[in-house]
């Protein structure tokens, strides 16, 4: 069953990076989020290869939304404090899925764990995310 993400209302998705890339969500737990991406033209280098980069934004999107399944929206927010990756295969065409489960959940910031693999569930990236947990003011928002 999906949560609703309440942090996300009003926010039209399509037009924001989520949607440029074609992200969506498969599955939205407190404690595991899951997300696809296709590979294709908008997520490929100029070699043909899925690009880091889009793979990165597939790894903070897991980790942003899964941290937000975590805090009070009327509050607080997740905002991205660092991400690494280590690109270990790649991938031409098909879909990628995205796997965030936490390390620490803490109550001013979370460290996620996210691994990225294709249609045969081969590893073709690692992602650690830190998000910072931030109180909504009224002069930051």
């Amino acid at each position: 069953m999906m949560k609703e993400l309440n942090l996300l209302d009003g926010i039209d998705l399509e037009q924001t990076l989520i949607g440029a890339l074609g992200i969506s969500f498969k599955e939205l737990d407190p404690d595991k989020v899951v997300c696809e991406m296709p590979v294709g033209p908008k997520t490929v280098q100029p070699m043909g290869l899925l690009h880091g980069g889009a793979s990165v934004a597939l790894a903070e999107t897991a980790a942003s939304i899964a941290a937000a399944l975590n805090v009070n929206p009327e509050t607080h927010y997740p905002v991205g404090l660092e991400i690494n990756a280590n690109h270990i295969r790649g991938k031409q065409d098909g879909v990628v899925t995205a796997t965030a489960i936490p390390f620490h959940k803490g109550r001013t910031s979370m460290v996620w764990d996210i691994q990225i693999t294709d249609e045969e569930e081969k590893l073709i990236s690692v992602s650690r995310c830190t998000i910072a947990i931030v109180e909504k003011r009224k002069d930051r928002l």
